[in-house]
């Protein structure tokens, strides 16, 4: 039995069908949204992270867990979301598992959790996580986290923990933050791109190095799964060629955008939706450009598809699923 926290999200969706693939059973603990999952021979059950007893009747019985269920946030006001999910849930789990008997944790932590600077030295795992208050909430959580993680190992659970950068790819049901970000460029709806860019991986990727990491991985390893680095005006420009949409005209510098950020943010508000670009989005985008992921390819045998190859399968899984309309039908 193999239990998968936060299936019904982008690596959750992909995880599941691998698995299922590979002839296992599989139990997905859901919090609300089933779409990614529906139809899949898996079981599901309800819980919450923040909720122990869910996560005993979910682990029974189970002999690896996948811990992706996660809160994302690009705010800087979202401690107390962040830290009861990524933080204390994970410290729930830690303990479901070694209650349950679970032999294996697969923890899905973030490239956000270490330290970017400096800029100009090579990112890899020896990289210090981020600890004080000028970081993000969403990137201590994410260290915290993995401490709860190496304290359960402490205990005697076996785990690893795997690091990625920004994940796309298909069965972006949600979509994330990224996926929603990508639809809004191609929709025509962001005036402006920004200067600045991120190291971009493929889910399905991510996902095949999960489960090279629970089989072969020793316990306390981690891996950052990176992939490649792109502009927001390559991404633009790549989206804008594949879909036939035309990309934004403009490149704003990022010193401009970070004063417009809270017009933005306001502006979101009132349409009901989430801002883009936010200072911790903002932020991300000046992030290190040489993320190593040489420890994962040496160990795992990882090796990240061309970034063009996960944009238009990713934009084609949108289109085919109703996310993305023809050029020819949208409003200028």
């Amino acid at each position: 039995m193999i239990v998968v926290t936060g299936v019904s999200g982008l690596v959750g969706a992909n995880l599941a069908r691998a698995l299922l693939a590979q002839g296992r059973v599989v139990r997905g603990l859901i919090h609300r949204d089933r779409r990614a999952v529906q139809g899949l021979d898996i079981e599901l059950v309800e819980g919450d992270v923040r909720d122990p007893a869910s996560l005993r009747k979910s682990f029974a019985g189970a002999e690896v867990v996948y811990h992706l269920a996660a809160h994302i946030s690009l705010r800087l006001d979202s401690w107390a979301e962040v830290e009861a999910i990524n933080v204390l849930g994970t410290r729930n789990v830690v303990q479901a598992c070694l209650e349950c008997g679970v032999r294996r944790l697969v923890h899905f932590s973030s490239i956000h959790a270490l330290e970017q600077e400096p800029l100009d030295l090579p990112l890899d795992e020896n990289r210090r996580r981020v600890s004080t208050l000028k970081y993000p909430p969403y990137d201590r959580s994410k260290a915290l986290g993995e401490g709860e993680v190496l304290q359960g190992i402490a205990r005697g659970l076996e785990a690893v923990i795997l690091n990625p950068t920004g994940i796309i790819g298909p069965y972006d049901y949600y979509p994330s933050h990224f996926g929603k970000a990508l639809l809004s460029v191609v929709a025509g709806r962001i005036p402006a791109l920004v200067t600045g860019g991120f190291d971009w991986v493929d889910v399905r990727d991510v996902v095949q190095a999960a489960l090279q990491a629970e089989q072969a991985a020793p316990s306390g390893a981690s891996y950052i799964l990176s992939g490649h680095w792109r502009s927001a005006r390559q991404v633009g420009d790549l989206a804008a060629s594949l879909t036939g949409n035309k990309a934004p005209r403009l490149t704003v510098p990022l010193s401009l955008a970070y004063l417009a950020a809270p017009l933005m943010a306001r502006w979101a508000h009132l349409n009901g939706a989430e801002p883009i670009f936010t200072r911790v989005s903002l932020d991300a985008l000046r992030s290190n450009r040489r993320i190593s992921h040489a420890r994962a390819s040496r160990e795992l045998g990882y090796q990240p598809r061309p970034f063009e190859e996960t944009l238009a399968d990713a934009l084609k899984w949108f289109a085919d699923n109703g996310y993305l309309s023809p050029p020819s039908r949208r409003k200028p």
